[in-house]
């Protein structure tokens, strides 16, 4: 048994920025999570991050990780790795792993910043090697610098999705789609224009239906849905693909908030349930508080606004802090929190009301060119005439404003002064210097120039695939979808920012597609909104539970038995009873269940959550065997 002020489980961005604050104020802090290394999803993330300079916007998320982890260290927060919580009992007293024996930690409060489990989808063949999740492609890319695939077909055309694509793109790999249930494109726009311009098609109103091959992926079959979510015969498509990553979205990590006997609710559009919190993060158990994922998918930007809040909550709580400095420092985070928070979520929403050709994106999912060229961003034919100017595509209301914040001309604002607003481009400032190519996430600025009178239009953009071009070499120009236009040559190959490590490109074309061109050929190296309970294959063979291999067939042969609860289905089948402990499987069983019952989803009754949470060695409650012989 050992003790401490404040327990965090989990050293993600939630879990660390917690710690780093409650230490702060100066209560006692230890961090426990099980990776051998802290920082979470962070060091695998490689993107650059949105959101204003308060929240790091611009920065890579590893090196976020990298500054979040030595804060932390200076401020000698005490740090477990490798160390599984496996249960929270009724004193604060959690049972911990770690060294290979089993711990108690008595804690006077528990922040739990678990995080989130990426959700699977079932299909024949999902169990062949090769069909893994985008974050453990993420993983294996990023970190441990293992190409998953040569070439990959990508399920889910979310951010997550979006940005997995890119970075094995990135990395060498060739993606031959992403195929996505809905109607239009999930993620942020700036996200899918930059695997578009890379040529990867985005596949709305598709689905995976099959993957074939002896011993690994060979092929996955594609196929087109209607608007019930029902297969359209004769639209199937075959992709010779090695690899299938799924990012069919994420769903909190919530097994120790519900051992714990925190009250929760369903909320799709946050994952599905989640610990009810008040404004401090904390649940209906006092002195539990929640942060990150596990009170509901976000971003990693919102995560560690939220752990800051919960980190200041609890230590206030221990009397670390007293009431007017509390309040000062919760109104800064709040601020910053409120500030990522999407339009509709927020109370002014409709303080600057939508144009025309917004509310015909929002519906469509597409931005035609007609459009872009209506968005505030993008400057005047005649002033492309007479010199470079910026020219910012980025037509969704994202909390983000390195644009606006790196430009020492003031040629670049915020329509309405809300981080979340499109920006605008006061084209009589702006002299395209292209500074602000390089610093946007969304890589959605372009420097446009038709000044030179010879026929020839220069555009500049950013660049981030190996082998980089040459001064001088020709290249293939691409539309906006990654089409070939023409031919053009590379003038210039600057990179602004050598920490950065961004590449701006810039490229001479025929002046009559200046307005189409958005990028070049790269080398090849060595949309229904809510959540949909029916499924594309009705093959009872389907595998639902790796661990235990129970079909899909088992699970509707118990239920038309009699069967209407979780639990009932895992005490007949043993789905859900294998190592993973449910976390592969139990979201599909619920959807079996919900769609057999003809229920929604939320109203599905969830399993029980029981110690141990992970799976752990019997040694560890009872000893090593071969002492008790001795």
């Amino acid at each position: 048994m050992f003790e401490t002020e404040i327990a965090i489980i989990g050293a993600g961005p939630a879990g660390l920025s917690a710690a780093c604050v409650a230490r702060e104020a100066g209560a006692q802090v230890t961090v426990l999570d099980d990776q051998l290394l802290p920082g979470g999803q962070l060091f695998k993330q490689i993107h650059k991050f949105f959101g204003s300079k308060d929240h790091m916007s611009g920065t890579r998320g590893f090196k976020i990780g990298q500054q979040l982890l030595t804060k932390a260290r200076d401020l000698s927060v005490a740090i477990r790795l490798d160390t599984k919580v496996v249960g929270i009992f009724n004193d604060f007293t959690l049972g911990v792993v770690s060294n290979g024996q089993m711990d108690q930690l008595k804690a006077s409060k528990i922040i739990i910043a678990a995080g989130a489990e990426e959700n699977r989808l079932m299909f024949p063949g999902w169990t062949l090697p090769g069909v893994m999740t985008a974050g453990a492609a993420q993983t294996l890319t990023n970190i441990h610098r293992v190409l998953p695939g040569k070439k990959v077909l990508m399920v889910g055309s979310g951010n997550v999705g979006l940005i997995v694509t890119y970075q094995l793109l990135q990395a060498g790999a060739d993606c031959e789609a992403i195929v996505e249930a809905l109607p239009k494109i999930g993620g942020y726009w700036v996200h899918a224009g930059k695997v578009l311009r890379a040529g990867v098609p985005i596949l709305t109103s598709h689905t995976i239906s099959e993957v074939r091959g002896a011993d690994r992926v060979e092929e996955a079959v594609v196929v087109q849905i209607n608007r019930d979510g029902k297969p359209e015969p004769g639209t199937e498509r075959v992709f010779n693909v090695d690899t299938v990553c799924l990012a069919v979205g994420l769903s909190p990590s919530s097994q120790l908030t519900h051992m714990a006997g925190c009250t929760h609710e369903w909320n799709p559009a946050k994952g599905g349930r989640i610990a009810i919190h008040d404004e401090h993060f904390e649940t209906t158990v006092p002195g539990i508080f929640v942060a990150g994922d596990v009170a509901g998918v976000e971003e990693a930007s919102t995560a560690m606004e939220q752990g800051r809040i919960a980190g200041l909550a609890a230590a206030k709580s221990l009397g670390y802090l007293d009431a007017p400095r509390f309040k000062t420092l919760h109104v800064e985070a709040e601020k910053r929190l409120y500030a990522l928070r999407k339009p509709e979520d927020r109370k002014d929403r409709d303080a600057a009301p939508k144009q025309k050709w917004y509310l015909e994106w929002e519906k469509s999912g597409v931005l035609s060119t007609a459009h872009l060229q209506a968005l505030p961003g993008v400057p005047s034919l005649d002033r492309m005439k007479k010199g470079p100017v910026a020219l910012i595509e980025c037509g969704q209301e994202i909390p983000c404003n390195p644009c606006e914040a790196n430009c020492h001309l003031g040629a670049v604002s915020l329509n309405g002064g809300r981080l979340t607003d499109l920006p605008c481009l006061d084209e009589t400032k702006c002299t395209g210097c292209g500074l602000c190519i390089p610093k946007c996430p969304g890589q959605a600025i372009f420097v446009v120039d038709l000044s030179a009178g010879n026929g020839t239009a220069t555009v500049s953009f950013a660049y981030e695939f190996l082998p980089l071009p040459k001064k001088g070499d020709e290249v293939t120009a691409t539309d906006r979808e990654g089409n070939p236009v023409v031919s053009a040559k590379v003038k210039k190959v600057v990179k602004r920012d050598q920490d950065d490590q961004t590449t701006v490109l810039t490229i001479e074309i025929p002046a009559e597609y200046a307005n189409t061109v958005r990028g070049i050929k790269r080398k090849k190296v060595t949309a229904f909104q809510g959540e949909s309970t029916t499924f594309y294959d009705p093959n009872p063979d389907v595998i639902v539970c790796r661990c235990e291999e129970v079909t899909k067939g088992n699970l509707v042969k118990v239920i038309e038995d009699g069967a209407h609860t979780m639990w009932q289905l895992k005490r007949l089948t043993r789905c859900g009873m294998g190592l993973c402990q449910g976390r592969s499987c139990e979201k599909n069983m619920a959807r079996i269940l919900a769609e057999n019952l003809s229920l929604p989803l939320e109203k599905v009754s969830t399993g029980s959550s029981r110690p141990p949470v992970q799976p752990i060695p019997i040694k560890h409650f009872c000893g090593d065997i071969n002492d008790k012989l001795e």
